[in-house]
C-alpha cells in the first residue's frame, strides 16, 4: 500500500471515529460487529454528509442550482 493510500485510510479512520462520537456510537477498534444496523448506517451516512460537505465549500460548487 502506497504512503498516500495509509494516509487516506487513516483519514478516514479518523472521521469514522468523530462521527461516532458525536452519534453516541460506540466504536472499538477492529472488528465492530456487535454494531446494530442502524447505527452502523447512521455512522456511515454521517461520514457521507460530511465528505459531501466537504468536498462543496472547497471546490465551490454546490448541487442545488440557482434560480
Amino acid at each position: 500500500m502506497s504512503k498516500s493510500n495509509r494516509s487516506n485510510k487513516s483519514k478516514l479512520q479518523g472521521l469514522k471515529s468523530e462521527v461516532a462520537s458525536s452519534l453516541n456510537v460506540n466504536l472499538k477498534q477492529g472488528y465492530n460487529g456487535d454494531l446494530t444496523a442502524r447505527e452502523a448506517g447512521s455512522v456511515g451516512g454521517e461520514m457521507v454528509k460530511r465528505m459531501i460537505r466537504y468536498a462543496e465549500q472547497n471546490n465551490g460548487s454546490s448541487t442545488q442550482s440557482s434560480n
